[in-house]
C-alpha cells in the first residue's frame, strides 16, 4: 500500500488497442489523490476504533508506606506480677532494662504491674513475660531456634505462647494471633534474651548444636 506514488503514474498511457479503454490524465491524477487520502484516514479510523476497544489502564492506587505507623493504645496492659526469687529477679531487671523501644512496628507500652519483670508492645498487645517457669515437653513436641534463643510454642485462644527453653530462667512472649509468623516477632527479643539471660537447664536436644 506504500508504493502508491510509482513515477509512472503521470506519463500518457500506451496506445489504445482494440477492447482497450483508454483514461485521461485528470481522470488518473484523480484517482491517485483520492488513494493518498484514503490511506492515511484509514489508518486513523482504524486507530481510534482500536484505542476505543482497548481496555482502559487502570490509574496506580497507592499503596501502604513502609513507614506507615501501626495505630496503638498508649494506655498499660494488664499483666501479673508473682513474686519471683532472688536470682531471677535480677536476671529479669537486667532483661528488662536492655530490651528495644519496638518490637518490629509496635511501640512498647506501660504495664499495670511488675515493670521489672514484664513488658508489652503494640495493640493487641504483645507481652514479654520474664521468670516463669519453663515448659514440660513431650518428646514430640517442636521447638524453635530464633536468633540463638531456643522457643516452644502452643496455641491459646487468639494467641500463640512462645516460650525459651534454653535458659536458666524462663521468658515467655505472647503474640497475638492479629500478627502472622509469630517466630518472627521474637527475634529482636531474642538478641536481648542472648546478652542478658545465662543458658541453662535441661536443653532440649532439638536445640542442640
Amino acid at each position: 500500500m506504500t508504493s502508491t506514488s510509482s513515477p509512472s503514474v503521470d506519463r500518457d498511457p500506451p496506445a489504445k488497442g482494440p477492447g482497450r479503454p483508454g483514461r485521461d490524465p485528470a481522470t488518473r491524477k484523480a484517482a491517485l489523490i483520492a488513494t493518498l487520502v484514503a490511506v492515511p484516514v484509514t489508518a486513523a479510523v482504524g486507530g481510534l476504533a482500536f484505542a476505543r476497544l482497548a481496555p482502559g489502564t487502570p490509574a496506580a492506587t497507592p499503596g501502604p508506606t513502609a513507614t506507615a505507623a501501626r495505630a496503638q493504645s498508649g494506655a498499660p496492659v494488664e499483666m501479673a506480677a508473682p513474686a519471683l526469687g532472688a536470682r531471677p529477679a535480677t536476671v529479669c531487671r537486667a532483661l528488662m532494662s536492655q530490651l528495644p523501644g519496638s518490637v518490629r512496628d509496635l511501640r512498647q507500652r506501660p504495664v499495670t504491674a511488675g515493670a521489672e519483670q514484664n513488658a508489652a508492645y503494640g495493640d493487641p498487645p504483645l507481652t514479654v513475660a520474664c521468670g516463669g517457669a519453663e515448659p514440660t515437653l513431650p518428646a514430640t513436641d517442636d521447638v524453635w531456634t530464633v536468633n540463638g534463643v531456643c522457643w516452644h510454642a502452643k496455641q491459646e485462644a487468639g494467641a500463640t505462647v512462645l516460650t525459651t527453653v534454653d535458659r536458666e530462667t524462663a521468658v515467655t512472649v505472647t503474640v497475638p494471633g492479629a500478627y502472622e509468623q509469630p517466630l518472627q516477632w521474637v527475634a529482636p527479643i531474642s538478641d536481648t534474651i542472648v546478652a542478658s539471660v545465662p543458658s541453662g537447664g535441661d536443653v532440649p536436644s532439638g536445640c542442640e548444636g
